[in-house]
């Protein structure tokens, strides 16, 4: 069974920094290309960051040159770093894999975690 934990939401002061985290697992972490979403309070969900089986990234023009998705293979673990937080950061983020191999695609979520940026 596929699952997917998110950890280290919280409520940060804009300029600030936060590090999400999201656990997988079930067995697809290494064939799965990994990204992060979030969704605002009356807004789509859009997607954050990006990062492919090889490492490869891409990133939402907001948060270009602030936020930084990695994954480690042997932990089964991929993260977020924000920096430089603002309020329009403050969202609901969640983390995503999909099978790059596996068609159709099918997209597993993980449970959220709030993300809170005020002073």
């Amino acid at each position: 069974q596929v699952q997917l934990v998110e950890s280290g939401g919280g409520l940060v002061q804009p300029g600030g920094s936060l590090r999400l985290s999201c656990a997988a697992s079930g067995g697809i972490f290494s064939t799965s290309a990994m990204g992060w979403y979030r969704q605002a309070p009356g807004k789509q969900r859009e997607l954050v960051a990006h990062i492919t089986t090889g490492g490869g990234t891409n990133y939402a023009d907001s948060v270009k040159g602030r936020f930084t998705i990695s994954r480690d293979n042997a932990k089964n673990t991929v993260d977020l770093q924000m920096n430089s937080l603002t309020p329009e950061d403050t969202a609901v983020y969640y983390c995503n894999a999909y099978m790059v191999n596996l068609y159709p695609r099918r997209d597993y979520w993980g449970q959220g975690t709030q993300v809170t940026v005020s002073s």
